[in-house]
């Protein structure tokens, strides 16, 4: 082939492509102003929602706030998903692929300090498992809510340009259901929200309050842990504390027990793979100092980033409780709960992603992190179809991630300049999706 066919066939190639590159161009641009446009509202509605948190599965007004706002765009809107869920569909002007963007609406049971003087501080208490508790915001799903909420008025502003659809879910519970209850993701899946229409790819992201501002933090593979309960019951026989060799002594058993758990993770596991914990988080047995207790129970956690380990921990955990309880005369029971699988983000779809993510961030302000071993259920969503979990800057510029209050406690706190960048990410990852599909 000539030079100059060559030449031709490029520039043919070019004017092909041109449109449809200055057309993403200006979308991006676009999703740029309507973000700084609708940031004081987005900030309005997180603090609103920051002064009236409610506890999973009891979202009700917070339902109603997102639901009334959806309504008023014109969107197809679904309540009562998942108990207190809420859907809404945007079908955009063109045909297209459809995707999902998730915020989790719960709060905690949590008594908010008023450390950082916040006008909007949470003064709201209800009761939790038979218990009068304050209830906070306390890992920033009020966040998550307002910058979904803006995104989707983002996005119907955009109606006519967008390749697809764009399927919002606002999801209850992701801090969990009553004890014997689904709840949450999982229970939004069996319900079949990634059918009717049918998604082909969802993304999501979390607030961190030890992550800068304008930063946004990517991982593939397992980005935040599995987490599984698991109770250990061991039965020996009772007997005079003076006299215990008349009984079979589970109190001792379950030290022996406890102390070769810790060995599972740093002898069975190959860590250089990746990380695991296994936690025992209480233990209970006995009433007075001269009884030898019949049985003694134990709870604990399980935390892993990768499936195989997973399961390998599960098989450990029951051989080595069987065989020690066996060795000193006693019986065990083991129960392995399973609560959240691993949040692993899709290989192909996080390196699709990656440029759109540099696009709505800049390129220096998009980093790839270490997994964590706190547990998130977008997991559920993720075993169903491919999906992106993303960590968003909420910590101010110039702080030391040491000194800046955890999730889950009275003191947590975000800045709220960091929610805009959230709602140029989750719009700039619909927009490009629909535009550019991962190929299946």
């Amino acid at each position: 082939m000539s030079l100059q066919k060559l030449l031709q066939i490029i520039f043919a190639l070019a004017l092909i492509n041109f449109p449809a590159l200055a057309q993403a161009q200006d979308l991006q641009a676009q999703i740029a102003q309507l973000a700084d446009k609708i940031e004081p509202k987005v900030i309005q509605w997180r603090r609103e929602l920051h002064q009236n948190p409610e506890l999973g599965n009891f979202e009700v007004k917070t339902a109603e706030k997102i639901a009334k706002h959806l309504k008023a765009l014109g969107l197809d809107v679904q309540t009562g998903v998942a108990r207190t869920g809420v859907v809404a569909i945007l079908k955009g002007g063109k045909p297209g692929p459809v995707v999902a963007l998730r915020a989790d609406m719960d709060a905690l049971p949590v008594t908010e300090n008023n450390t950082h003087n916040l006008p909007f501080t949470s003064k709201v208490k209800t009761t939790f498992e038979g218990q009068q508790v304050g209830v906070m915001h306390a890992c920033g799903h009020d966040a998550h809510v307002a910058m979904l909420m803006g995104v989707a008025e983002v996005l119907s502003s955009l109606k006519k340009d967008l390749k697809g659809t764009v399927k919002f879910v606002f999801q209850p519970a992701e801090e969990g259901s009553a004890p014997g209850q689904v709840g949450g993701a999982k229970l939004m899946v069996q319900e079949g929200v990634l059918q009717n229409p049918k998604v082909d790819a969802i993304f999501g992201l979390h607030i961190r309050s030890d992550v800068e501002v304008g930063t946004i933090a990517y991982r593939p593979q397992g980005m935040m842990a599995s987490s599984d309960n698991f109770k250990i019951t061991v039965k020996g026989q009772q007997a005079h504390g003076g006299t215990p060799w008349m009984g079979v002594d589970p109190v001792v058993t379950s030290a022996y027990i406890i102390t070769a758990l810790q060995t599972i993770v740093s002898r069975s596991l190959d860590v250089t793979n990746a990380a695991a914990i296994l936690t025992v988080g209480a233990i209970n047995g006995g009433v007075r100092a001269n009884i030898v207790p019949s049985q003694v129970e134990m709870i604990g956690t399980i935390r892993a980033l990768d499936v195989p380990m997973q399961q390998k921990i599960h098989e450990r955990l029951r051989q080595t409780v069987n065989g020690i309880a066996t060795g000193a005369g006693a019986t065990a029971e083991v129960s392995i709960q399973e609560m959240t699988p691993v949040t692993y983000n899709h290989e192909a779809l996080t390196a699709h992603m990656l440029s759109a993510l540099q696009r709505a961030a800049g390129s220096a302000n998009v980093k790839l992190t270490k997994p964590v071993t706190i547990a998130e259920d977008f997991a559920y969503f993720q075993q169903q179809i491919p999906g992106l979990y993303l960590f968003l800057g909420g910590m101010p510029k110039g702080q030391h991630p040491a000194t800046a209050p955890s999730h889950h406690t009275p003191d947590f706190f975000i800045d709220e300049s960091g929610m805009k960048l959230g709602v140029k990410a989750l719009a700039t990852l619909a927009v490009e999706y629909l535009a550019n599909p991962l190929k299946k």
